[in-house]
């Protein structure tokens, strides 16, 4: 059961869907690793619970928030991916993160994609942007290959400098 009211697209390959509590896990494990420096950085368990609490949250508040991401042939939990927009940011953002056993196979840029999709078409956004910090490569080529293009830098909050990448909205994006 899902513990928002968010919608569930597919891909291909990909389930997006509300986050459920069995989810918690592998996000714990994400937030415990170093792999989540581009994602706010480590957290302590009890941290990474007040976290996906918000995530909660933020659905209800905004009406959008964080998928995980589903792959389908193992129906493992492979990451988030959705539209962030807490206290501090300047403009709601499509964010991204793949746990480690998940990269390396074109999960992030599909649901991502979808996530945008649904922003654009259902939502209504007219813009859409990601918020990268400097030096993450691999989050930075992701958004270029999105179409995405370096706009500006701000600081956040939360997580220092940030790089806003703006991605075309879809009538630009041919």
């Amino acid at each position: 059961m899902s513990l928002t009211n968010a919608p569930t697209l597919e891909t291909e390959r990909l389930v997006l869907r509300g986050p459920q509590v069995a989810d918690f896990e592998p996000l714990a494990a994400f937030y415990a690793s170093d792999h989540c420096v581009g994602f706010g950085g480590r957290l302590e368990r009890d941290e990474a619970w007040r976290w996906f609490a918000s995530n909660v949250g933020h659905w209800h508040i905004h009406g959008y928030g964080y998928f995980s991401i589903v792959e389908k042939a193992s129906g493992d939990v492979a990451g988030l991916t959705g539209i962030w927009n807490p206290e501090g940011w300047p403009e709601p953002e499509l964010g991204y993160a793949l746990f480690e056993a998940f990269e390396g196979h074109g999960i992030a840029g599909e649901g991502a994609e979808r996530a945008r999709q649904w922003a654009f078409e259902d939502l209504g956004f007219k813009t859409l942007s990601s918020h990268i910090i400097p030096g993450n490569a691999r989050s930075i080529a992701l958004a270029e290959r999105m179409g995405g293009t370096f706009e500006r830098a701000y600081q956040n909050p939360h997580m220092g400098e940030d790089h806003i990448y703006r991605y075309p909205t879809p009538e630009h994006a041919q």
